[in-house]
């Protein structure tokens, strides 16, 4: 059984639940892979507490902020794990900034989102080749991404100003319900990526696919499978895991 901590928003989590579905559209009831979604959506604000990790803690207010998450994150890992699961997946990308103190205190694996972007990324794309990155601005700060892809990549931000007014504002819709808004915000920021002659774009908020994907204005965007989704990456790795879990 795959252990779902979503809630980091809650919008992410069904949105990743819905992937795992059209994954196996076609498919008989019983042949659907079996998983427990924890809507976790009281964990605390996870930019805010970004800055500072578990090994060199000189801030105290940073220090509990960081702690204050890790340990709601780890109530929920907890939970999935006492309730059988096989192993777990975190719909969240800032979320990964707690992932290797996580994995210390699970016995289960965690699958990591950024890591799983990489693989697929090297699967469909040359090395050195320029990937854009959109995210939250702290996700951008926490380098979950750099981690994986500067070496063999050129990850490329958008400016400031359209952090602000196009991503930041295009996240900020999508938790709001407002989908045809974010669809209208995020356009600018893709306009620049596509203008530095971006090979891939990586979503890396699991607010963006929401509203990249719901309407046809990006129709000729998508058809070229420029975009990187990795709800839709982590669930093609989840279904993978599981399919190997059910041959042993």
């Amino acid at each position: 059984m795959i252990g779902i901590l979503g809630g980091m928003g809650t919008q992410a989590g069904l949105d990743f639940c819905n992937k795992l579905a059209i994954l196996n559209r076609g498919k008989i009831d019983q042949e659907y892979p079996l998983f427990l979604l924890y809507n976790k959506s009281n964990i605390p604000g996870r930019p805010e507490s970004i800055g500072v990790h578990t090994s060199n803690l000189s801030n105290q207010k940073s220090k509990k902020k960081y702690i204050s998450v890790f340990e709601s994150l780890l109530k929920g890992c907890k939970l999935l794990q006492k309730d059988k699961c096989k192993f777990i997946v975190i719909p969240c990308n800032t979320a990964h900034y707690w992932y290797k103190d996580l994995k210390k205190k699970i016995k289960i694996p965690i699958i990591n989102m950024p890591k799983e972007v990489f693989k697929y990324t090297k699967k469909t794309c040359k090395i050195k080749s320029k990937i854009g990155l959109l995210a939250t601005e702290g996700t951008i700060k926490t380098g979950i991404y750099n981690e994986f892809f500067d070496k063999d990549y050129k990850l490329l931000l958008t400016p400031k100003d359209l952090q602000k007014n196009s991503v930041n504002r295009a996240i900020r819709f999508v938790k709001m319900g407002n989908v045809r808004a974010a669809e209208k915000s995020i356009k600018p920021a893709i306009n620049y990526l596509l203008k530095q002659k971006c090979k891939k774009i990586i979503l890396g908020c699991t607010e963006l696919p929401i509203a990249i994907f719901a309407f046809k204005s990006f129709k000729n965007i998508k058809s070229s499978k420029i975009f990187l989704d990795p709800n839709l990456i982590l669930a093609i790795s989840a279904m993978n895991k599981v399919k190997k879990n059910n041959a042993i």
